[in-house]
């Protein structure tokens, strides 16, 4: 099966002192996997580090610096969300786009709630619901269903009007991703009709093999599909092309896979983490070992994991080499990013102090 969607995950990382440049940097990236003609364009949602603590508000800068891509949140942790007020900022992001918002969500305790106490929760966190309930609490709030009775109307300056989740999104519900890893996350996102996010990480819970553990998910994901429309399936990848890097480069590159090598080796904490290699090597390289990964002929998207702390020029380079060099080879072909896009250059824009940024031209 070859790879239709091409798309990419950035972690948005910035330095401690300059967060307007590395979150700039992350727009133009956006801006840069268009022009190339990437389906996609994913950000991670982290807390309490130098990322993106919130996705929906760099997304909706993005619906203004991009015309067609996909833009996409891997993954928002539902345990530090307001499943009412995310709607509402999602719903807008996806109005603002013009339905081009994928949301892909989690389940369970937010990691940091013990070291957040008073500042995240109001009252006890152990009476507090973190399950699936949660993330279904946000779709139903998603679906915009009038709320109260049927002559219950809210009174506005704009006139009476009946209550629901504003902006309405329409389809929205049906982009709805779960990130998956485990056998139970991964039956439970078929079963409730979510999409499935898998990604160069999961659990062994029957087996040591990365792959075999992978295919389990996948395929009792699709054995549960519940939804009249089609399951997605997004397979995340850690791929690093050489092909236009410089020595130096090259040699950073090999020094950031070798150290990240052994966690591959096997199961690792009591969790039994399993961690797929990083695709670092020339494209040739790079494609002999896609051919060889038996998730690939499964899906129809294929999404690049950016290494954490890279450059922005680094993400350029990688972004660009994939496009040229791998994706055609597997059968993609790049999305029409409508007239006068500057194919594979990120758009010059006009000096703007306002808005720094280190990328002037990504070639």
């Amino acid at each position: 099966m070859a790879i239709a969607h091409l798309a990419f995950l950035t972690p948005g990382n910035y330095a401690e002192d300059s967060p307007l440049q590395g979150l700039e940097d992350t727009l133009r990236l956006f801006e840069h996997g268009e022009a190339l003609g990437y389906q996609g364009a994913w950000v991670r949602q982290r807390h309490l580090e130098r990322a993106v603590s919130s996705a929906a508000t760099l997304l909706a800068a993005a619906t203004q610096r991009t015309r067609r891509i996909a833009l996409g949140t891997a993954v928002i942790q539902m345990g530090y969300e307001n499943p009412f007020r995310l709607a509402e900022d999602l719903a807008t992001v996806d109005v603002l786009s013009r339905g081009r918002l994928q949301v892909g969500l989690s389940a369970g305790a937010p990691p940091y709630g013990p070291l957040l106490g008073g500042r995240l929760f109001d009252g006890d966190a152990q009476a507090i619901d973190f399950s699936h309930a949660r993330v279904e609490r946000l779709r139903s709030n998603l679906r915009g269903d009038f709320l109260g009775e049927d002559d219950f109307f809210v009174e506005s300056p704009a006139g009476r009007q009946r209550p629901r989740v504003q902006p309405h999104a329409a389809g929205l519900v049906e982009r709805l991703w779960y990130g998956g890893g485990s056998m139970r996350s991964a039956q439970w996102a078929g079963a409730n009709s979510y999409h499935l996010l898998i990604g160069n990480l999961n659990r062994g819970e029957q087996t040591d093999d990365f792959f075999a553990a992978q295919r389990s998910q996948l395929d009792l994901f699709h054995a549960n599909w519940s939804a009249p429309y089609a399951p997605r399936v997004a397979l995340g990848r850690v791929i690093v092309p050489l092909d236009n890097a410089d020595a130096a480069t090259r040699a950073r590159y090999r020094a950031w896979a070798a150290l990240r090598l052994p966690r591959t080796l096997g199961p690792q904490g009591d969790r039994r983490t399993l961690f797929a290699r990083d695709l670092v090597g020339t494209s040739d390289e790079i494609l002999e070992s896609l051919r060889k990964d038996p998730i690939v002929p499964q899906v129809q998207a294929l999404r690049l994991e950016l290494p954490y702390d890279f450059s922005v020029e680094d993400y350029a380079q990688i972004l660009s080499d994939t496009a040229r060099y791998i994706a055609p080879e597997l059968g993609w072909s790049p999305a029409d990013a409508g007239p006068g896009a500057p194919g594979g250059h990120c758009p010059a824009r006009a000096a703007d102090t306002s808005r720094p940024s280190s990328i002037t031209a990504i070639a």
